[in-house]
């Protein structure tokens, strides 16, 4: 294994991560700091709620973006497997990718370009998990939009879509690599975490509803 090569990815990745879209976006265009409108935090709903849906898509698409070119780095260990790691196998693959993706989302959530203050990094996530395993990706984004139409909760949406990644995982798909597993878990007491504001609203009844076909 080459670390100096590894490292180096690993600095692309959360670099890649802490491209603040919704900051950048919202001061070039509305002369504003997302961070100081509607919920304070710098995401794609948030953006959509304040800065409307055209700033919105664009976050949400660089996002995932970020996400999935962080994991798609790994394959550059294919391009010449004696110069960066010897016997490249498919698992060794996804181990990196799982970790690039990792450090991706570590830096949305603690982006350097913004002082360290991000978002939830739950669209970097998405564009990670895109890039490993498409059709267990697919089977998320069935149940987030499901929620989401049932309940009009995106918060909701996103902590019942990321949980269904790791039984997804194991039940339906059968994959038994255990970082893979273990990523899916992790990933989904993050999210719990990083919703707790939410977690209080929605028991407070106070939660924002997303408007889904509203004009704005």
């Amino acid at each position: 294994m080459n670390l100096p090569i590894l490292t180096l990815l690993f600095i692309v990745s959360y670099l890649l991560g802490s491209i603040p879209s919704s900051v950048w976006l919202g001061k070039k265009f509305k002369g504003i700091d997302i961070r100081e409108h509607g919920s304070g935090n710098a995401g794609a709903t948030n953006t959509f709620r304040v800065l409307g849906k055209k700033l919105g898509i664009a976050v949400l698409l660089m996002d995932v973006a970020k996400g999935y070119l962080a994991v798609s780095l790994a394959h550059i260990l294919k391009l010449s497997p004696s110069l960066y790691w010897e016997g490249v196998t498919d698992t060794m693959i996804i181990n990196v990718q799982l970790l690039l993706g990792i450090i991706a989302v570590i830096g949305h959530i603690f982006p350097v370009f913004a002082q360290f203050r991000g978002g939830k990094g739950i669209a970097t996530l998405l564009g990670m998990v895109l890039g490993i395993n498409l059709p267990l990706s697919l089977c998320c984004i069935a149940v987030f939009i499901i929620v989401l139409l049932l309940t009009k909760y995106v918060s909701v949406s996103s902590m019942l879509a990321t949980i269904s990644y790791p039984i997804f995982t194991y039940f339906v798909f059968q994959k038994t690599e255990i970082l893979l597993l273990l990523f899916g878990i992790a990933a989904s007491i993050m999210v719990v975490l990083t919703h707790r504001k939410n977690i209080t609203r929605l028991m407070n009844g106070t939660e924002s509803k997303a408007n889904l076909f509203g004009k704005k």
